[in-house]
């Protein structure tokens, strides 16, 4: 069959390697010239019992023409490595999918296991759907006998026989992937010539003359991208590598401190690889120590950088209110998880908008971005990095589970075309009285104070978490002063709107009937729905990046609309700020299953509220 685009997924145990070989489907999908998006999709539970389905680990990729923006919505390729991968997945796939389903343990213990009172393959369960039942065990510990591995070793191959026949159903030769092994495994010759063969044997049986009806070729139009030259990339990676570019760009080291944390510490990961690149990594013993290691590396003249998910964040926010007070820069990245508490660890949300604009004591206002895409995670990256060190002032950079770990084509980016990020200058002839004037002498634009570090010649002064004099930075408890902190404060966060591009429609009229507004990792899905609607619907779609501030003209592009729609994975937290900052009523719809949005489940909302009669909408001015 051929299609402008395919939606794959494979399912099994957490230790069958699901996630290792949809990598690898990925890198080849790549090099074959085709778009595509990704969502892994794994259980919170390190190692659940083998064959429930709590322990089913899943990958899917979208993959064809552009524009792909999003994982896919119903996948029209399964590949199920046993009953309860099955069981989990079914629910999800299109209609007619291709099922290819491992039947090896698909006994009636296997089946109990998952939950199944009767095999679905003889229930009914399974009608109107392709199925191919091959014996996946069986057939990779034929093609591993000769390496003499135990029968558990070789049966770890079978997700590269899996991966050889979905190769070969895509018209796509293994040779790439058996570069991959080859490094992989260079150390551990047997495991390697096993893997090898188990890849091979799998290619080669799709090519078998009596299974070519059975087993389809699966095609996909090409994507046309344009000239340059591309690398697949996930959020992760490309976070590290705008901390990165970011550093060079501020001619500053990048210190990053962090605390394992899932979905946070994949950027640990990637940064750790990085010491040649000046930037220098830190696993604290818990959140508030490595919140507070960032201050200390930013009071020493590099850029701080903290990482974390929603329950991370909560510990770090004293520090985070210190580092306000003290008008030092500091990144604080959030990769947002399911919750409250611990909440569902692997599973996407949006759930921590309130707590980055609002979750602080006192009034303590911070500017808000986030990215909302895999690949803008590296211009987010380096965005956070230039605010934080033009006005001096913590920054919070929103991703979620979603992105962190989903991946797609990235453009390398010319670093050399990317406008440098000024640091505030140490003041110079000074001395005496006058240097803590001159430190706190802060840029009448940005409001951000000269960046002074321990060493710098007859610039000594002191900072902490008490309240600071305006002028001098010594303490003070005067009434007044304390107003001015807190008025200098928020000024600075409103600065930042001085700076930051107007807000712009992505798809649709600049006025019309519905806009559907969201952020973060919405976008892709939210560009899709919006793009099937027909011209005449007049419906657009409005993405904002920054959260706090707003782009200043973002209250008068939405008073440009009928009716606002602001589909979030929380339950309404951008519809809270809308109101509270604009004055805009809207349309709530709200998700919070831990997966993200369907195209599919977001058309039928447009055109649900399209065909409502219109509320009355009181839209007032921008607060102050």
């Amino acid at each position: 069959m051929e299609s402008q685009s395919v939606v794959v997924r494979f399912a099994g145990d957490s230790g069958d390697g699901v996630q290792l070989i949809g990598t690898q489907f990925v890198a080849a999908t790549a090099l074959a010239g085709d778009d595509f998006a990704t969502f892994p999709d794994y259980p919170a539970e390190i190692r659940a019992p083998a064959g429930t389905t709590f322990g089913v680990s899943a990958y899917q990729i979208h993959l064809g023409a552009r524009p792909i923006t999003t994982a896919g919505d119903a996948p029209h390729v399964l590949v199920a490595f046993n009953p309860a991968a099955l069981k989990v997945n079914l629910p999800l796939i299109a209609d007619g999918a291709l099922i290819v389903l491992n039947i090896d343990s698909f006994t009636s213990r296997g089946l109990a296991k998952a939950g199944y009172e009767k095999d679905p393959r003889q229930s009914g369960a399974l009608d109107g759907y392709q199925l191919i039942e091959v014996d996946i065990t069986k057939h990779t510990l034929e093609a591993t006998a000769p390496f003499g591995l135990s029968k558990s070793d070789a049966g770890r191959c079978k997700n590269f026989w899996a991966l050889g026949l979905v190769q070969w159903m895509f018209n796509r030769d293994v040779a790439t992937i058996e570069d991959w092994i080859g490094k992989k495994f260079g150390k551990e010759p047997t495991i390697r010539d096993a893997n090898l063969a188990a890849l091979r044997a799998g290619h080669a049986y799709g090519e078998t003359a009596e299974l070519t009806a059975a087993v389809p070729h699966v095609g996909t139009t090409h994507a046309q991208f344009p000239p340059g030259e591309y690398r697949g990339v996930r959020g992760s990676e490309a976070l590290a590598l705008g901390l990165a570019a970011a550093g060079e760009l501020a001619d500053r080291p990048i210190m990053f401190c962090s605390y394992p944390i899932t979905p946070a510490s994949p950027l640990l990961h990637q940064l750790a690889r990085y010491g040649n690149l000046g930037i220098g990594t830190f696993q604290a013993e818990d959140e508030i120590a490595a919140v507070c290691a960032a201050i200390g590396a930013s009071f020493g003249g590099a850029i701080g950088i903290t990482s974390s998910s929603g329950p991370g964040i909560a510990l770090k926010t004293e520090a985070i209110g210190l580092a306000m007070n003290a008008e030092l820069p500091l990144v604080v990245i959030d990769s947002q998880r399911g919750g409250p508490s611990t909440g569902l660890p692997t599973k996407t949300e949006q759930s921590d908008l309130y707590q980055a604009v609002y979750g602080r004591n006192a009034d303590a206002p911070l500017p808000v971005l986030a990215a909302r895409s895999p690949s803008d995670c590296f211009e987010v990256a380096i965005e956070a990095v230039r605010i934080a060190v033009r006005h001096m002032t913590p920054v919070i950079l929103l991703t979620d589970g979603y992105l962190t770990n989903a991946a797609e084509p990235w453009r390398l980016p010319n670093v050399d075309e990317i406008p440098r990020i000024a640091v505030n200058a140490p003041p110079t002839g000074v001395a005496g009285e006058g240097v803590p004037a001159a430190i706190f002498n802060r840029n009448p634009e940005t409001l951000g104070r000269p960046w002074v570090a321990p060493g710098m010649p007859n610039l000594m002064y002191r900072v902490g978490g008490l309240e600071k004099d305006l002028r001098t930075g010594n303490i003070s408890y005067d009434a007044q002063n304390h107003q001015a902190m807190t008025d200098l404060r928020a000024a600075k966060v409103a600065s930042v709107a001085k700076f930051i591009p107007p807000q712009k429609v992505e798809i649709g009229p600049e006025r019309g009937s519905l806009a559907v507004v969201g952020w973060g990792s919405t976008y892709g899905a939210l560009y899709q729905a919006v793009r099937a609607m027909s011209a005449k619907e007049r419906v657009s779609h409005i993405h904002i990046r920054y959260l706090s501030p707003f782009p200043s003209n973002l209250g008068d592009l939405l008073r440009g609309f009928d009716r606002i729609l602001v589909p979030e994975m929380n339950m309404g937290q951008l519809a809270t700020l809308l109101r509270d900052k604009l004055g805009v009523e809207t349309i709530q719809f709200n998700k919070v299953t831990g997966q993200p949005f369907l195209i599919s489940e977001l058309v039928q909302k447009i055109r649900g509220v399209l065909g409502s009669k219109p509320a009355v909408r009181a839209v007032q001015g921008e607060r102050a």
